[in-house]
């Protein structure tokens, strides 16, 4: 048993434990390593992670190994007092949900010393827990598809929101498919976005682009019919299910990262034929923050609406109802923000 390392993190004192542990085996990535990586991202993680109720996916003996992974939602009784918690209640649990907040760099340093490696926030903010801040679609590829695949699936999505005038942010899972981010951050509007709101309309963008693309779309859940397709994944906007968060490793073979790209990124993936164009390890995305800034910066503030379609919340018409008004709508122009690139 190795000696403990005590350190200081604005002000607060840790105890990291284990650093020398090998959590991949596969490229040698230790525990220090994952703490070390969460502690200099954390400028562009934790405002992401702030105020959201947080799961987190711990592998206490590492990726692939005998003891198993395990996801950790209530916070341990072992944490120190000033990690803060948001109490939420769980209605299939029927008990309330203490979640801990990576509210700032000492409440992430001790996740990472958790070994919660993976770390996946709630689309919501605990103060308005009903209120999802933005609509999310996870396209995963079934093999043989992969990742180009997914940058086509993603292109066809942007255009979609195109329409509507909305920004769409596209970041790698991480593991094998894309995610497209729309913000909302709806409370501070007359009317709330509700997860009923952003459920039904991804799921009506699911089946629009199923219909018009059947040879490399489904919306099905069922994984014998995604072979060689990609699954347009719109049950990930609920109150109840979590989405792996910006910025967050992953427990693969190496430490890839779920990692924010640029839509003419997604389009060179696309042209090139090339998956390896969209896959970043750790130290890939520390250079990258570095040069490029934290691309998913607007995905926190952009305030957005979502259009109202006419009898969206009948299943058997959200479909048409997308296809309708994404055909009638004048294109409008998303608005851009000029970002200043990290020299």
């Amino acid at each position: 048993m190795s000696v403990p390392t005590i350190v200081e993190v604005q002000g607060r004192k840790l105890k990291l434990t284990n650093l020398e542990k090998v959590l991949y085996p596969a490229s040698g990535f230790t525990k220090g390593q994952v703490v070390d990586f969460y502690a200099r991202i954390a400028p562009a993680l934790v405002p992401h992670l702030a105020g959201r109720p947080l799961t987190m996916k711990r592998y206490p003996g590492g990726v692939g190994s005998d003891q198993e992974y395990f996801f950790e939602k209530n916070a341990p009784m072992h944490r120190p007092d000033w990690v803060k918690t948001a109490p939420i209640w769980s209605g299939s649990n029927r008990r309330t949900i203490h979640f801990i907040l990576a509210d700032d760099l000492p409440s992430l340093v001790w996740i990472a010393n958790l070994a919660s490696i993976e770390l996946h926030p709630s689309l919501s903010l605990a103060a308005d827990i009903a209120t999802p801040t933005m609509i999310v679609f996870d396209l995963d590829p079934g093999p043989p598809a992969n990742i180009v695949e997914c940058a086509q699936v993603g292109l066809w999505v942007r255009e979609i929101f195109d329409h509507f005038g909305l920004r769409s942010f596209p970041k790698t899972s991480g593991s094998k498919g894309l995610q497209i981010y729309v913000p909302l951050n709806s409370a501070t509007l007359p009317t709330k976005t509700s997860y009923d709101e952003t459920k039904s309309f991804a799921h009506a963008v699911a089946r629009l682009l199923e219909q018009e693309h059947p040879e490399l779309v489904v919306s099905d859940m069922k994984k014998a019919v995604r072979t060689d397709k990609v699954f347009v994944d719109w049950s990930q906007n609920d109150e109840h299910k979590t989405t792996i968060s910006v910025y967050s490793l992953r427990a693969r073979e190496h430490p890839t990262v779920s990692t924010p790209v640029t839509w003419e990124e997604v389009e060179q993936a696309l042209k090139k034929k090339d998956a390896a164009r969209l896959v970043f390890e750790a130290k890939d995305v520390l250079a990258r923050v570095e040069k490029m800034g934290d691309l998913f910066e607007p995905v926190q503030k952009l305030t957005q609406k979502l259009p109202q379609l006419a009898g969206l919340a009948a299943e058997s018409e959200e479909k048409e109802a997308v296809s309708i008004a994404v055909r009638a709508a004048p294109r409008k122009h998303p608005k851009t923000t000029k970002k200043t690139t990290k020299r």
